[in-house]
């Protein structure tokens, strides 16, 4: 047998098993075929009983769930996969009709109905209106928002995937969005006691995947378009919303919440859904906006504009975590950042956020701040370059642990021009106005010009180490904040579960006092952090210029503003004549300035409550140089503080002692006790026992006890009397009762 042979030989053998491997498979197609047509037939047969049911299911479950009808005046299949319906209606019991479609009809992809899944082929609507109604506490609306008792038990399931949720939820979404719809006249109405607002939509088509619709809003009081492409299959879309005149507020906003909203577009993109595993879910795409303008009052006292603005990136959805990944970037005009978020739900809740830039021009940070945020800025011109990391970790259960670091390189940064915040009138005399509750108290002029103006060596030494050891121990080493203080604040605040610790700096009060006291907005404490660290890197006020400033203008009492204004209020003293005592005392109330006068009892002394203060920081002070050991044998100056006769409290009908001379914290003082002073700050300095005590009265014993010569009975503090006033006062008193009796 030659070569020849053996190929032909072989050719007829692979084109008889080619034969018999397509007649199994056309067997096997034909037997599915036949399957499937028959089962086809069978639906096809049943289909208006199956229609029926599934209508009447409907009804019961809207009823028994809801108390609400659903009528149907008729329905019946158009075709193989089409169902056309008539004048449907959804009716709450009692309450005004949420409803009406005039004419439905609506068609399914079969191929996905064989696997389970419901996806819209197309859609015709004609005439449709959904009016919500709330009057005084009664809406027909409100069983969207009732909680059923299954979905709590899906939320407390430890074994919930976020993962699967998102992906049915996208799944839903997308097979709910037909590939044709050709919607006409379509309204959609909201109406309470105070507000009104109805929407428009005399058409909305989607051909092949392209969309375009038109929203009116009130009759033409505006108009909105939506135009872009969806592709429900592979679940992607490119939307842009956009109005058709420039300025035009988003409605109910305004006249609900007092927020004004407008935009020239925006615009969103949904690249891929990437399913890695059961468990991941990443959402692939981008959004963005152009001249986004926002007022509320909370925000600014002026319109706020963000411009052109983008963000790319993925959205990472895992099972108990969502993360923004961190390849996603942000970019508003030339100024670039990445982002990275990241919350964990289970099985401890953790919270983590980073911030990066590249090596950037330092304008163009300040050329992408919103027109109107920041006000202080508005106009400011800088050189060089900045390049800025942040990292935060948070486990909230464990807020010891909590990490955090700010790195900021602006080596070559410098400000050429300042914005309407001019640091630099610093150095110079400058008028400045105070304000309570945003309302002009009076002008201030900060500089010899005025007779109440003290000049840093002019002020009682006592009085400028006491408020520096309060309020801000490294003052003159750090560069505007105090990475330690703000960790604390952070930690401190999430245990307590409320604001309870701040971390300002007198660098961040100063710029607060004298530029942005007006301002009470939610962001006013990033303006503050902005111009602190531009202030402080500029170098071009001194620090002692800083605090000179500061000692100056801080409010000390009721319209009681500076030094001077408060030596005087308190103590018929000049700033120069301020003891230890005195001086301790101003620094306590600088946090609350108006609760001064409630730390002095009706004879001008203290109250005992503030001894344990005293203690703390002139311990403190002791131990660290700033003034001698011999301080201590006087309560550091205590006893000593005398508050003028005329602010004095009227003497109470029944004096009782415990009040009086309660041991106990006073809240109004000791809640801001360290408040990012030397308590916290100031390593290697431990407080004796005696001082430790002070907060357990039942506690002390004889090594508190002052020396004999410094101590007072009770009630001798009571009446503010020294020792011979004590024994004429008992002479007398035996005399009236002898007297008495007889």
């Amino acid at each position: 047998m030659d070569l020849h042979e053996i190929v032909i030989m072989s050719n007829r053998f692979i084109t008889s098993l080619k034969s018999r491997k397509w007649r199994w498979l056309y067997i096997t197609l034909a037997a599915f075929l036949i399957l499937v047509i028959a089962v086809g037939v069978y639906a096809y047969q049943k289909r208006d009983g199956m229609l029926m049911g599934a209508i009447n299911k409907a009804k019961a479950k809207l009823l028994e769930k809801y108390d609400m009808d659903l009528k149907i005046q008729y329905y019946a299949f158009q075709g193989i996969n089409a169902v056309q319906f008539k004048n449907i209606q959804l009716l709450p019991k009692n309450r005004a009709p949420l409803a009406q479609i005039n004419d439905l009809t609506v068609s399914v992809k079969l191929w996905p109905l064989l696997f389970g899944d419901v996806k819209l082929g197309e859609v015709i609507m004609d005439n449709a209106t959904v009016s919500m109604v709330k009057k005084d506490s009664i809406s027909n609306y409100d069983f969207l928002f009732k909680k059923q008792k299954k979905d709590t038990i899906e939320n407390d399931n430890p074994k919930q995937n976020l993962a699967a949720l998102a992906d049915r939820l996208l799944k839903n979404v997308f097979f709910k969005i037909p590939n044709d719809l050709d919607l006409k006249n379509f309204e959609l109405s909201y109406k309470d006691d105070s507000t009104s607002q109805r929407i428009v939509i005399p058409s909305a088509v989607i051909d092949g995947g392209d969309m375009e619709s038109k929203f009116l809003l009130n009759d033409h009081e505006a108009a909105w378009n939506l135009t872009g492409t969806i592709d429900s299959d592979n679940q992607e879309c490119d939307l842009r919303l956009f109005s058709d005149k420039k300025e035009v507020n988003l409605p109910l906003l305004q006249r609900k919440f007092g927020l004004a909203v407008s935009f020239d577009e925006i615009s969103f993109r949904l690249d891929k859904a990437d399913r890695r595993n059961k468990e991941l879910l990443e959402l692939h795409g981008q959004w963005g906006f152009k001249n986004l303008k926002v007022n509320h009052w909370r925000i600014s006292s002026k319109d706020v504009i963000f411009p052109e603005a983008t963000m790319q990136g993925a959205l990472n959805i895992g099972a108990s975590s969502i993360e923004v990944s961190k390849e996603s970037t942000v970019q508003v005009k030339d100024f670039v950042f990445s982002p990275y978020i990241k919350y964990v739900h289970k099985p401890e809740k953790e919270i983590f956020l980073a911030i990066h830039t590249d090596k950037i021009k330092a304008q163009d940070f300040f050329d992408a701040m919103p027109v109107g945020l920041f006000p202080g800025l508005d106009g400011i011109q800088v050189e060089g370059h900045i390049q800025y990391d942040l990292n935060f970790a948070l486990e909230l259960k464990r807020p010891d642990k909590l990490l955090f670091s700010s790195k900021m390189d602006d080596r070559d940064l410098q400000v050429v021009k300042w914005g309407e915040a001019n640091i630099g009138m610093l150095n110079t005399p400058f008028t400045y106005t105070a304000y309570e509750d945003g309302k002009p108290m009076r002008e201030i002029v900060v500089g010899p010009q005025n007779p109440n103006f003290t000049p840093m060596d002019k002020i009682s030494r006592y009085m400028q180490i006491s408020l520096i050891n309060t309020e801000d121990p490294f003052f003159f080493k750090h560069k505007g904040f105090e990475e330690k203080a703000f960790k604390l604040s952070i930690v401190t605040n999430i245990k307590e579960k409320g604001f309870k610790r701040g971390a300002s700096t007198i660098s961040m009060q100063l710029v607060k006092n004298v530029f942005l006291n007006r301002n009470k907005t939610v962001v006013r404490k990033l303006e503050e952090i902005l111009l602190v660290w531009l202030m402080e890197h500029s170098q071009q006020v001194s620090k002692k210029r800083m605090y000179e400033v500061y000692l100056n203008v801080i409010e000390w009492g009721n319209n009681v503003y500076g030094i001077t204004e408060a030596a005087r209020y308190y103590f018929g003293k000049t700033p120069a004549q301020l003891g230890l005592g005195e001086s301790i005392f101003l620094s306590s109330i600088v946090p609350r300035p108006k609760k001064g006068l409630n730390f002095f009892d009706w004879t001008g002394h203290l109250k005992g409550n503030m001894l344990r203060y005293f203690n703390i920081y002139g311990h403190i002070m002791t131990k660290t140089g700033q003034i001698g050991v011999d301080s201590t044998t006087s309560a550091y100056g205590f006893y000593e503080v005398v508050l003028q006769p005329h602010l004095r409290a009227a003497r109470p009908a029944v004096v009782d002692s415990i009040d009086t001379l309660d041991m106990g914290d006073d809240p109004l003082l000791f809640d801001d006790l360290g408040n990012g002073g030397a308590v916290d700050n100031l390593e290697g300095v431990s407080l004796p026992k005696t001082i430790k005590k002070m907060s357990h009265p039942e506690k002390q014993d004889e090594e508190m006890a002052e020396p004999e010569k410094h101590k007072r009975s009770i009630f001798d503090k009571i009446l503010g009397r020294n020792k011979e006033e004590k024994e004429k006062t008992e002479t007398e008193t035996t005399k009236d009762q002898k007297k008495s009796q007889k």
